[in-house]
């Protein structure tokens, strides 16, 4: 037979299955635009700013809509109420984590992913041990509790002084904005935090930061719709699991020294107490706490850790120099409050209800995780008089959550007063979600809230921003907005008060 037909024979049957398997499940799913065989929607979507694409749809389709990536359906919450609904009224069937391929194939290489396993990327069993120890263990090394907050103080302090070696002059505060989240979680996780200058610590946050970036890129929302792309051609996703084995090499490599050196009545940190429940869970036939989930754990809480609060704190600069009658309002908020010599400490932020509405705007603003991480429901399920199939993706939309216009007016303008009422107190919202919720809201969120308001009130204690362009030449539009929203690059000079 021709080579020619029979490559034609083989299409067509891929696309009868193609359009079989998504006709067969179109009738239990909500509408959504038609997909084509293969393809799915993808043709319907900006890579570049996905979250824009899908809000565009719900004007079409409703809060509750399916799409298709490549083959497969992803229901897609829109809106406050559809994201409360399914994340926190039906939380248990909602919290499945949804596939993540390029995850999915790190992992058959024995690369764990960044994000992949113990705490953020897990299902079942594995998910709820790793998390419940994970956060009880945080909660022993002080997270919630004073002694995490003197660690966070004594970063901003050592951010502080690296901030001022720039003696006024231009610079990039990328790297140096990283260093202070990463050596926080580091000093509970490792014990110790590192010096700003150790090649070490320079290798590590580089890899990260360039994970990050990649993550992001259009070409690995390609990929995640068409998973083949990742087996068989060359590009960036390579890079990440690369950097990957890199970094879990160094993290096994820190677990072994703490194994060597053990004491169990006298744990150090997170790995002293995950090797302990090791020792105590060894006869456990389904067993969870291996040195495998041991060095996915870490680095889940290393990784995510660093680059979201960093990448928070960068973007909340460079709104700061955008609006510089904002960061005067801080600053004067600042010198009544705390004054110039003191540390700022987290009791300050109830007396301080402009500074805590201006850390809240810029986190809804930047939109960190524009569609958060994605869900799977873990069984049929009927909502909203759709039926859901058991594994089914779920993809929540963060973003139509914090600019809904209904909650914040011109939620395209950074405004602080979205979080102040008509007499300038600190107004809570219901819609303010940029750690997600429900079941699976960021094990973190409590020490990332720290440390962007500890971190940015001590930077503007010490320090006056000044722009090296004219503010309103500057642009805040993300460079990458796939995974994250990563702020495009700029510098800035800090003159000391």
């Amino acid at each position: 037979m021709d080579l020619a037909v029979v490559l034609v024979l083989c299409l067509s049957c891929l696309l009868l299955i193609s359009l079989w398997k998504q006709s067969s499940r179109k009738g239990k799913l909500p509408p959504g635009p038609t997909p084509l065989p293969i393809l799915g929607n993808i043709l319907q979507l900006d890579v570049k700013n996905i979250s824009k694409s899908l809000t565009n749809l719900s004007k079409l389709y409703g809060p509750v809509f399916t799409v298709y990536f490549g083959m497969k359906p992803i229901v897609v919450l829109h809106g406050y109420e559809a994201v409360k609904e399914a994340l926190i009224d039906l939380g248990e069937e909602f919290s499945g984590r949804g596939a993540f391929p390029l995850a999915e194939r790190a992992n058959i290489v024995n690369v764990p992913f960044l994000l992949l396993v113990g705490i953020l990327f897990s299902n079942g069993k594995t998910w709820k041990e790793m998390r419940r120890f994970s956060l009880m263990t945080l909660r022993n090394f002080g997270m919630g509790k004073r002694s995490i907050e003197d660690r966070v103080q004594e970063e901003a302090h050592c951010l502080v002084e690296e901030l001022r070696k720039t003696n006024g002059l231009p610079c990039d505060p990328t790297f140096i904005l990283g260093c202070a989240p990463c050596n926080v979680i580091c000093s509970i996780i490792f014990q110790n935090r590192f010096d700003y200058k150790d090649p070490v610590f320079l290798d590590l946050m580089e890899r990260l930061n360039e994970i990050l970036r990649i993550l992001s890129s259009p070409w690995v929302q390609v990929c995640n719709n068409f998973p083949a792309l990742i087996d068989y051609l060359p590009g960036s996703h390579n890079k990440v699991i690369k950097n990957v084995a890199n970094l879990k090499s160094y993290v096994l490599e820190k677990a072994m020294e703490h194994k060597a050196s053990l004491d169990i009545n006298n744990p150090r940190d997170y790995i002293d107490c995950f090797l302990i429940r090791m020792e105590q869970e060894k006869q456990n036939q389904q067993l969870e706490f291996t040195l495998e989930n041991l060095t996915t754990s870490v680095f889940d809480l290393f990784g995510a850790g660093t680059e979201t609060t960093s990448t928070t704190l960068r973007y909340g600069l460079l709104l700061l120099l955008k609006h510089p009658e904002v960061t005067a309002k801080v600053q004067e908020e600042i010198d009544h409050v705390i004054g110039r010599h003191r540390s700022p400490c987290m009791q300050d932020r109830s007396h301080m209800p402009y500074t805590d509405a201006v850390v809240h705007e810029i986190q809804r603003y930047i939109d960190l995780v524009p569609s958060s991480l994605p869900h799977m429901v873990t069984h049929d399920i009927e909502f909203r008089n759709y039926i859901i199939p058991k594994g089914t993706g779920v993809l929540v939309s963060l973003s139509s959550v914090l600019y809904d216009d209904k909650v914040f007016p011109n939620p395209e303008m950074f405004d602080p007063g979205h979080f102040l009422d008509e007499s300038g107190n600190f107004k809570k919202s219901d819609c303010f979600m940029p750690f997600s919720a429900g079941k699976r809201i960021c094990a973190g969120e409590g020490l990332a809230r720290m440390e962007v308001f500890l971190f940015l009130t001590s930077i503007l204690q010490k320090f006056t921003l000044k722009s090296v362009v004219d503010p309103k030449d500057i642009d805040t539009t993300p460079i990458a907005n796939g995974f994250a929203s990563v702020p495009p690059p700029y510098k800035l000079c800090l003159i000391p008060l």
